[in-house]
């Protein structure tokens, strides 16, 4: 194995993911990994922390939001600000559907993944919530309007991937914040 590759955390994303899908998630090790990308364990944690850190691209998403939030026009609400921020973070999570659609179900059947999940989207609503304070909205409209965001995303991510017919994870954000806001009234 050379001591330089190129793309490194690309390669060791990969051959994680195919070995998730050929053997599982739980027969899958990190040497297993490392051997597929033609690297060492001790390039892949260089790169994850974790053969669980592979499913999860909270960092690049959060940055994205951020941006998204940032550059946002002036005068919007908030709603939709992080609205807006969220589905077009959609198009990069979905890149890949078959293997996003993959993910949920690996996700789905392991607890500690599950709250991954979890702790990953509290990390999502927080970089919205800070985005909109940092444009002058007041600290409880932030946190509301990003937690309600980040929860619209979640519940439409699992009916997405849960239904092999649908095209597009954007337009059901909306779907599920207008239920949020037929069961709030």
């Amino acid at each position: 194995m050379s001591r330089w590759d190129p793309d490194a955390k690309g390669r060791l994303g990969q051959a994680a993911r195919e070995l998730f899908v050929e053997q599982g998630f739980d027969r899958t090790t990190v040497a297993d990994i490392a051997a597929r990308a033609g690297l060492t364990e001790r390039t892949f944690f260089r790169h994850f922390v974790d053969k669980r850190e592979v499913l999860f691209a909270g960092d690049r998403l959060a940055e994205q939001l951020t941006a998204s939030v940032a550059g946002a026009p002036a005068g919007e609400r908030p709603l939709e600000i992080v609205t807006r921020a969220i589905e077009e973070a959609c198009d990069l999570i979905t890149r890949d559907a078959q293997w996003s659609r993959r993910r949920a179900g690996i996700v789905a059947e392991h607890p500690e993944l599950r709250e991954r999940e979890l702790a990953k989207m509290g990390l999502l609503a927080s970089a919205l919530s800070t985005g909109l304070r940092e444009r002058g909205v007041d600290a409880a409209t932030a946190e509301l309007s990003a937690e309600a965001a980040v929860l619209a995303f979640r519940l439409a991510y699992e009916r997405w991937a849960s239904d092999a017919e649908a095209q597009r994870l954007a337009p059901l954000v909306r779907v599920v914040l207008a239920e949020l806001r037929d069961v709030t009234g």
